[in-house]
């Protein structure tokens, strides 16, 4: 026979409490006294009471579950990024219902309208590419939305991003003073915000100093793309020096320089990245990168979207966190330059 459900009025029985104040004890944010709390939590456990937290949303109209909705996770930036903002998430009382999803405008809409029928608070979608028109259907329904590590021309949607911009023109800044002049660059996903900003940023300050790519490939945030663009520019007349948009992609490019044509880095060719990610830091890589500040960019990731959930609309925000060139081994110091990878 299959033991009776333990009810919040059982709980109250037991600690000589009000229903009402079993439901402030297991409530976030709500106030009861120390005392109260503690007879309720006795109760509880005594009981093995657990609150129904679907129950209490229906009666309150707040899951206090975030939908996180991400396209991949090889990029080892995303599963520490996504591990932070979860964290941060229930540091303040929510939790994260993830949805995975292909990079595609079709298949993300297609996801966040499933996570709308979960009636989750908010959204975070975490480089993902979404249609103006989902982004108002979610505004239409009360859910607000940011986008992480991503950024889109609709002006209603709020994005919390690395100032990539600034991030590439540090790269260049680097290569140059090095004294690069064959300077490739291996790009992302073209339809990234991210890649398009970082290499306006890095051809930008190029062009300032007369220069224009000498090569470039496209590895599509993907290692064996990348693998196949180093190769391909690589096979005649390369560069010195390449910017590859991303760390996953630029371990990739390190071995097919190093294991399959020979070369040296940096001897024969500089190379750098962006994320820093741990996998930079390792002796086998020790890569020149930009660091995302992935803990500042979920703090404002997750601040802006409880102030959306819990005080009303507050416009679309846009926010880009700078971040260091951290320098190591995979490229040429320049005079006067010292690595800074304890930054």
């Amino acid at each position: 026979m299959t033991a009776a459900k333990v009810t919040s009025a059982d709980v109250a029985r037991l600690a000589g409490v009000s229903q009402s104040a079993v439901s402030r004890v297991f409530t976030p944010g709500a106030s009861a006294s120390k005392k109260t709390v503690e007879k309720v939590r006795a109760a509880a456990d005594q009981l093995g009471y657990r609150p129904n937290s679907l129950a209490r949303a229906m009666v309150s109209g707040r899951s206090r579950i975030i939908g996180l909705v991400v396209a991949y996770l090889e990029n080892h930036f995303y599963p520490e990024a996504l591990e932070k903002l979860s964290n941060a998430l229930q540091a303040r009382g929510y939790h994260v219902l993830m949805f995975m999803a292909p990079n595609t405008t079709d298949s993300i809409d297609e996801v966040i309208e499933e996570i709308l029928d979960y009636q989750v608070d908010g959204i975070i979608a975490a480089s993902v590419a979404m249609s103006s028109e989902l982004s108002a259907r979610c505004r239409a329904a009360g859910v607000p939305m940011v986008l992480f590590n991503r950024s889109q021309d609709d002006p209603d949607m709020s994005a919390v991003t690395s100032d990539n911009h600034s991030g590439g023109r540090k790269v260049a800044d680097f290569l140059l003073a090095g004294g690069h002049r064959k300077i490739g660059y291996i790009a992302g996903w073209e339809g990234a915000s991210t890649q398009r900003d970082r290499e306006t940023g890095f051809c930008e300050r190029l062009a300032e100093d007369g220069l224009s790519l000498h090569a470039r490939g496209v590895g599509n945030f993907q290692m064996d793309t990348a693998a196949a663009a180093a190769r391909a520019m690589f096979a005649n007349d390369p560069p010195d020096a390449v910017f590859v948009a991303n760390d996953h992609m630029a371990f990739a490019v390190m071995d097919v320089l190093r294991s399959e044509l020979g070369l040296s880095v940096p001897g024969d060719v500089s190379v750098v990245g962006y994320d820093d990610v741990p996998t930079a830091a390792w002796p086998a890589y020790s890569l020149t990168t930009v660091r995302q500040p992935a803990n500042r960019m979920v703090a404002s990731t997750v601040d802006i979207l409880l102030e959306e959930i819990e005080g009303g609309p507050q416009g679309a925000r846009r926010v880009e966190i700078d971040g260091p060139l951290i320098t190591r081994g995979s490229a040429r110091i320049p005079e006067g330059w010292t690595k800074n990878e304890g930054l």
